[in-house]
């Protein structure tokens, strides 16, 4: 089942997304979703899903060098004060490898899937590695 989004774009985002988005941020079964748009049906679907075991650098590395995606990551943390934090990152990643049409595709239709995932804290937007290096997560977290 797909939820019509109110989007301009006519993008409709699949129940799939708000179910595995909120397996992370209220059961903790998953340490970030990679989310991609299916062209041809324009649906905003769900590309892969970390176990709540695997890291940062595994969603790092699961995003492809000439394609758009967007992604969540669970941070957890611990403060000076010693207390253990999570803060939910939207990433859009955006590769100069990647066609301006998919570009310009992502760019518009990410207002409607960040309206479905409520409770995010921290947005980043990359067009290489660098960009989105795991010290901006943490600087963000400061």
């Amino acid at each position: 089942m797909a939820l019509k989004t109110a989007s301009t774009n006519g993008m409709w985002t699949t129940e799939e997304c708000k179910r595995s988005f909120m397996e992370m941020k209220w059961k903790k079964v998953h340490r970030y979703i990679v989310f991609k748009i299916e062209e041809k049906s324009k649906k905003v679907t769900v590309d892969k899903v970390g176990a709540a075991g695997e890291t940062y650098h595994d969603l790092a590395a699961s995003l492809p060098e000439d394609d758009c995606r967007y992604a969540v990551f669970d941070f957890d943390y611990v403060t000076v004060d010693n207390c253990r934090m999570s803060k939910l990152f939207f990433i859009t990643w955006s590769p100069e490898a990647s066609r301006i049409r998919e570009k310009v595709m992502y760019a518009t239709s990410k207002s409607e899937l960040r309206r479905v995932l409520e409770g995010i804290h921290y947005e980043l937007q990359a067009t290489d590695p660098t960009e989105m290096g795991f010290d901006k997560i943490q600087d963000r977290t400061k």
